[in-house]
């Protein structure tokens, strides 16, 4: 296990190398025929930050302030300008939903409706499979998917105790936590709340294009994807993972005695449960008038101001570091749309002009999905977009195509644990070797990417996403 570790080290080391030795040339050499100084800067920039969040050989929101100071230091813009990335209201829109999970998990609301959920599927061992999975793909569209995953992972854990399930050897103990993280990635894809994606890929383009996508906009894109990645995922579990045990009589009674303990509702929990039903609402008709952030934002205040937890009880749910990725991610794919890096150099060597619109979004979407097994989703979008802007200004492709191309299938990580934080949370238990997963999930994949393919070419149109 250590050697395989240093192995990693050094491949990821090799990796950087490499990227900062390339970085290094191009800010040595003069600017490529038409390239601009600036456009060879940003470039650089890029470079030397996919690398990094590639490799994570630093935290992802460490490489982020790396660029922050890069850019102006390289003279890309004003210094002033690159740090009030950090006000983007993506970034708020996210700080606000990561406050609103963190009330949920803390008041013990979300807990009392996943075991409500449950424990309307303990018929069967398939019947409770499915529950899991559905659960937890409902939670994604409102949660994000790592809190999801976290929240349901004590209460799957205890079922397969309560079944005598064997770590590596029951089959359906695997199929039981993998449905934990399929139906927690599936989900997240459905709404802005599932995951950094959407927000971010968002930001990117308001901030190249002055355009913006409503709540209920990219609910209608990608909702489709998610009510056809359920069953799919159902009849994969049920298909690789055959059912070994007799019943599932013992979880039953652990869900059932669970409700019983936890009581009536508190107070707190009734008043989070109206707050966040008001400000889904919201969301959804006055997020284009308002802006989602401006709703997030409030409703995340409203939360002491209705005493429903104390800031102390919810900063330690926050992933502060996610929100601050986002400033620097924003700022370079702000840089080299600007600079025009990407659409001038890198866009001549590649074939996409003697391609049809539909098949360079397909295969976007296969990079990106791909792409997304190997490193965090929120970097993925943050690599891939600035490319898809580029391929956008010089094909003449809506940028609003590219950002649902690019940031539905960046969040359908299948196969590994690093993939997304539902697969690394579902892995921690023990139940399944990378071995036995990877394959089933490469399946999972390919569902993906043939589900992506049907809703772009008959869906899409109808909502009049023309291309």
């Amino acid at each position: 296990m250590a050697s395989r570790r240093r192995t990693s080290f050094f491949a990821k080391l090799a990796i950087f190398s490499f990227a900062l030795i390339l970085a290094l040339l191009l800010l040595s050499q003069s600017p490529p025929q038409g390239l601009t100084e600036p456009g060879r800067n940003a470039l650089a920039i890029f470079v030397l930050c996919l690398a990094l969040w590639v490799t994570n050989l630093i935290p992802l929101a460490a490489t982020s302030l790396l660029a922050i100071v890069l850019i102006p230091l390289l003279g890309i813009m004003e210094p002033g300008r690159a740090f009030s990335f950090f006000g983007n209201q993506a970034v708020f829109f996210l700080m606000g939903v990561f406050m609103l999970t963190a009330a949920m998990i803390r008041t013990g609301l979300s807990k009392r409706i996943a075991l409500l959920f449950l424990e309307r599927f303990d018929r069967s061992p398939r019947f409770l499979l499915f529950g899991i999975l559905l659960t937890c793909t409902f939670f994604a569209l409102w949660m994000p998917e790592h809190a999801v995953a976290a929240m349901m992972f004590p209460i799957v854990l205890e079922v397969s105790l309560q079944l005598n399930l064997r770590p590596l050897k029951s089959e359906y103990g695997k199929a039981l936590f993998l449905s934990l993280a399929w139906g927690a990635i599936i989900g997240g894809v459905g709404t802005f709340l599932g995951g950094a994606r959407a927000p971010l890929a968002v930001g990117l383009l308001r901030e190249a294009y002055g355009l913006n996508i409503g709540f209920l906009t990219w609910v209608k894109a990608a909702i489709p994807v998610v009510i056809l990645m359920v069953p799919l995922a159902w009849l994969a579990l049920s298909i690789f993972f055959r059912i070994d045990i007799a019943d599932v009589k013992r979880a039953s009674l652990f869900l059932r005695t669970e409700l019983e303990r936890i009581g009536t509702m508190s107070a707190q929990e009734k008043r989070m449960g109206l707050l966040i039903l008001c400000t889904i609402l919201c969301w959804i008709t006055l997020g284009n008038y308002i802006g989602l952030a401006e709703i997030s934002v409030l409703a995340a205040v409203l939360l002491f101001v209705l005493k429903i937890v104390r800031w102390a009880e919810i900063e330690d749910y926050v992933n502060w570091g996610v929100v601050v990725m986002y400033g620097g991610a924003i700022a370079i794919g702000k840089a080299l749309t600007e600079t025009k890096a990407i659409e001038d150099l890198l866009i001549n060597y590649l074939p996409f002009g003697q391609l049809p619109v539909y098949a360079v979004l397909v295969l976007l979407a296969i990079i990106s999905i791909l792409l997304t097994e190997a490193i965090s989703n929120t970097a993925a979008v943050a690599v891939l977009i600035p490319l898809g802007f580029g391929i956008a200004n010089k094909f003449g492709i809506s940028p609003i195509l590219m950002v649902f191309a690019i940031t539905i299938p960046a969040g359908l990580p299948f196969c590994l644990p690093m993939g997304s934080p539902p697969n690394a949370i579902s892995f921690s238990a023990g139940y399944y070797s990378i071995s036995q997963v990877a394959r089933k999930g490469m399946f999972l994949n390919l569902a993906a990417i043939l589900v992506l393919m049907l809703v772009m070419k008959l869906y899409w149109p109808l909502i009049g996403l023309i291309y």
